[in-house]
């Protein structure tokens, strides 16, 4: 089938990709009980692997050459209020659904031996959040945007306070309190721009809407409110630490692997569109919290004596980069913010389960309980260090790809801001040997340490396949910046012209 023809498809494969993990969560809650945990594990699965097959046909049809919204569905709705289910994809979205389907399936086999209790309320979670997240990257209807935005929230809220830490209760309400209250303000700006459009809540006519400077930038602000919580960006950072630190294993994957692109995308959907005039003059104030992040957050990192909070803020540091590629206005910063955004969801992703992968032995994250693993478990520490010098941006890794052209559009747009960035691949390298060199090397200091069981074959693959897309995506980026480099271009020339 060619790729036009498969984009005209009669199949509403946008529906499938939200609504089969949906499904199939349900029937989890449905048939899945504890004493027949291996169904529900199975069950579980199968929902995952065909939420991902059916997401499949997307990229296959998929048309390069074309800004155009792909897939497009559309079906009235709230008709009283111009509501409508309308769904489709460009170049921007299309990784982020493939990556958000591949993640479930992760997180799925990743909680297989060690979510013991409540399995099927657990896996069901995950793969409801699956669906959701895939709507929101495929959602063109602003209030369809922002129920699938929000919806997401439950499932991750009752996966943090149900199976995460001894801080659990207080680490799923700040997650909750800090995203939600951050969007409101979204939904006074939302309804704004549907009264200013002639009642349309239709996310491609606020993109053509002519607005004064004054609503752009007090719109920017709104919608800034909660996407820089969701990214999340400095100082409104504080909630994800404490998140990741309390979430299992599965969570956290999921948290920074996609859940904080949905701020980002965000960015590009909403903000930069709508809104050209104040996303151009405000454009020194996010450069500066974004320098901010790279930089302040990354010697933050560096101090952590826990493995899961190192990781997460250099996920903020790593997210610091992102929206910096965005509102430098060229291509490769945003071609690179995007492609860093796709290998952070690897890179990240793989790093919390190797993280998993020690305190399912151990029983801590603390990175002094360490020391000479190396001894015991030379597979782990193998792809361990993979993921950290990824994690670094070590070239041939997808972790150099985005921030490397990130840095080079920062020094098309300003030769100092491209060195700051720059101190970046020094400060994740810092952090990152550092983090190994204690937890992997050494003397074995730890009696524990010297029972260690290496991989088993479960772990084994899961961190394989992210070693593979690790090291493709760094190798061989050519496929994903294709699929979005028209969709940019098209981006950035809308953003060029002023609305006022």
């Amino acid at each position: 089938m060619m790729a036009s023809d498969m984009a005209s498809s009669s199949l509403p494969w946008l529906t499938l990709s939200i609504f089969v993990p949906i499904i199939a969560g349900l029937v989890v809650l449905l048939l899945g009980r504890d004493d027949r945990a291996g169904l529900t594990r199975w069950l579980s699965l199968i929902g995952a692997v065909l939420g991902f097959l059916v997401t499949i046909p997307l990229y296959l049809g998929f048309n390069n050459s074309t800004a155009d919204m792909q897939f497009v569905e559309k079906a009235p709705w709230i008709e009283s209020f111009a509501i409508n289910y309308h769904l489709g994809i460009d170049g921007i979205s299309l990784w982020f659904v493939l990556l958000t389907a591949f993640i479930t399936i992760i997180v799925v086999i990743a909680g297989w031996e060690v979510i013991t209790k409540k399995v099927a309320q657990y896996m069901a979670s995950f793969l409801i959040l699956s669906g959701l997240m895939v709507g929101v990257f495929a959602a063109l209807d602003g209030m369809l945007f922002y129920v699938f935005f929000e919806a997401t929230l439950i499932p991750m809220y009752i996966i943090i306070g149900a199976w995460g830490g001894p801080n659990r209760v207080y680490a799923a309400f700040k997650f909750f309190l800090y995203t939600l209250l951050g969007s409101l303000l979204t939904l006074v700006a939302f309804l704004y721009l549907w009264h200013a459009s002639g009642g349309s809540f239709d996310i491609q006519t606020w993109h053509d809407l002519k607005l004064a400077y004054t609503p752009q930038v007090l719109i920017f602000i709104a919608l800034l409110a909660a996407f820089a919580v969701k990214v999340p960006m400095w100082p409104v950072h504080t909630w994800l630490p404490d998140a990741h630190v309390e979430a299992p294993t599965g969570g956290s994957v999921v948290l920074a692997a996609i859940m904080l692109k949905l701020g980002a995308y965000g960015f590009l959907r909403f903000s930069l569109p709508i809104a050209p005039d104040a996303s151009h003059s405000l454009a020194g104030l996010m450069i500066a919290l974004s320098l901010i992040a790279v930089i302040y957050i990354g010697l933050v990192a560096i101090v952590q004596d826990d493995m899961k909070k190192l990781v997460a803020y250099s996920s903020v540091a790593h997210m610091g980069f992102v929206t910096l590629g965005f509102f430098i206005f060229n291509t490769a910063g945003i071609e690179g913010a995007i492609v860093q955004m796709v290998s952070h969801g690897f890179v990240s992703g793989a790093m919390f389960l190797c993280i998993g992968v020690l305190y399912d032995r151990m029983h801590t994250r603390r990175i002094d309980a360490y020391g000479g693993v190396v001894s015991v478990m030379p597979r782990f520490v193998t792809f361990f260090v993979l993921f950290s010098m990824a994690n670094a941006g070590l070239p041939a890794t997808s972790g150099f790809i985005g921030e490397f052209t990130v840095i080079m559009g920062a020094v098309e747009y300003n030769f100092w801001i491209g060195v700051l960035t720059a101190t970046a691949l020094i400060l994740g390298a810092s952090y990152s040997l550092w983090m190994v060199k204690r937890v992997a090397y050494g003397d074995i200091t730890n009696d524990e340490v010297r029972g260690l069981s290496d991989l088993n074959r479960r772990e084994f693959f899961l961190l394989g396949i992210m070693a593979v897309m690790v090291l493709y995506m760094g190798i061989h980026p050519k496929p994903f910046t294709d699929v979005m480099h028209v969709s940019v271009q098209a981006l950035l020339d809308h953003v060029s012209v002023s609305k006022l």
